[in-house]
């Protein structure tokens, strides 16, 4: 579908949609964009507008959640840094890369898939994550970890939250808090600098995405919140895994 002829009542729809994902994810520290290309592909957007938008949704939610956890304190902006400085050129090249349709939908479908997989890890065993534990992150794990996600994230639209999430919990370098502070502005910078190369090849993009922007803005301020103050909706987390997973079949079979 050719996102410049979108009704206006389908363009309500998705901000609504937008909206009620932006919460969820911003309150576990992520800018949202595998769900807003989820419920895009299940739409059947173009996928040439489908990752800009995507990104520029994932800046204006992340820019709000790491303004919030940093002044949480959740944000070990050393850390940060490492990571950002190896990924964010590496996102910005990923971003001018346009890969045909037979090359970038099995890509982004398996992205999709892991990160249905890992909501569901999430909601399953988060209760068993909580620690104080400082952060501990190797340095030659944050420059292969923060390059090969930022490069991922440019290529793809996904800021790449619902990547590095796993691996500081996996690899126990970060507890939950820690996490969720770290992948919020790791979102923000690879989802600015992935746009940016996705800008360098693109002409402009539609003029009611400023809608959406605003939509996922409203959703993020509540978002941030919960994961600040309350604990993610495990319910509709569940619910969010759900049509992300049903986007990643749909780009990986249909």
């Amino acid at each position: 579908m050719g996102i410049k002829v979108l009704s206006f009542e389908l363009i309500g729809f998705l901000a609504v949609a937008l909206f009620a994902i932006a919460i969820l994810f911003s309150s576990i520290g992520h800018g949202g964009a595998s769900g807003y290309i989820a419920i895009f592909a299940i739409l059947g957007l173009e996928p040439e507008f489908i990752r800009p938008i995507a990104l520029i949704l994932n800046v204006v939610v992340a820019g709000l959640g790491t303004y919030k956890f940093a002044k949480a304190g959740y944000i070990n902006w050393k850390a940060a840094a490492i990571l950002i400085g190896v990924s964010a050129p590496l996102s910005f090249l990923g971003g001018t890369i346009h890969l045909p349709p037979e090359i970038y939908r099995p890509i982004l479908g398996s992205l999709l898939l892991f990160s249905a997989l890992y909501l569901i890890w999430k909601n399953i065993y988060e209760p068993k994550l909580l620690s104080n534990e400082a952060l501990k992150i190797p340095l030659i794990g944050s420059l292969s970890a923060g390059g090969t996600i930022g490069f991922l994230s440019g290529l793809t639209g996904i800021g790449g939250g619902v990547l590095l999430s796993p691996v500081l919990i996996l690899f126990n370098w970060a507890n939950v808090r820690q996490t969720a502070g770290l992948a919020v502005c790791f979102v923000l910078a690879n989802s600015i600098a992935g746009l940016a190369g996705n800008l360098v090849t693109m002409n402009g993009l539609p003029a009611f995405a400023g809608v959406w922007a605003f939509a996922v803005l409203l959703g993020a301020l509540v978002g941030t919140k919960v994961g600040l103050k309350i604990a993610p909706i495990r319910i509709l987390v569940w619910l969010l895994a759900f049509v992300v997973f049903i986007a990643a079949v749909k780009f990986l079979i249909l």
